[in-house]
């Protein structure tokens, strides 16, 4: 896939916009004392934002592409849920932070497996 790639550039977008919302949560979480759902916010957006960052700088292929899909969507998902039960006391849907895992390790592993399936050029 070039990085022109419609999916690679929303990749990228999204990158930005975690790695942002990564630092805010922090930021707030700083402000905030004891808030571990802005600690969680932050920490999983600071892991998944550069990941994407990679994925769609470098990503090639339909698995890696998928795995970047995974970890975005996973990583919006659980942050958006924690986020809502932070501030206005309940959850995105029922499971939502569990799905937003399932998600991201699903992933994760699908990077490992694009790194398995990767052809030398």
């Amino acid at each position: 896939m070039a990085q022109s790639d419609p999916m690679m550039r929303l990749l990228l977008a999204l990158a930005g916009l975690i790695g942002a919302v990564g630092v805010a949560s922090a930021a707030a979480a700083s402000h905030a004392g004891e808030s571990r759902n802005l600690m969680a916010i932050a920490a999983i957006c600071l892991a998944h934002g550069p990941a994407l960052l990679a994925i769609s700088l470098a990503g090639r292929g339909k698995v890696i592409a998928l795995a970047g899909i995974l970890l975005a969507s996973g990583t919006v998902v659980f942050s958006a849920d924690l986020a809502l039960r932070q501030w206005l006391g309940h959850s995105l849907i029922p499971g939502a932070a569990p799905l937003g895992g399932v998600c991201m390790i699903g992933g994760w592993l699908l990077a490992a497996l694009s790194g398995v399936l990767r052809k030398n050029h």
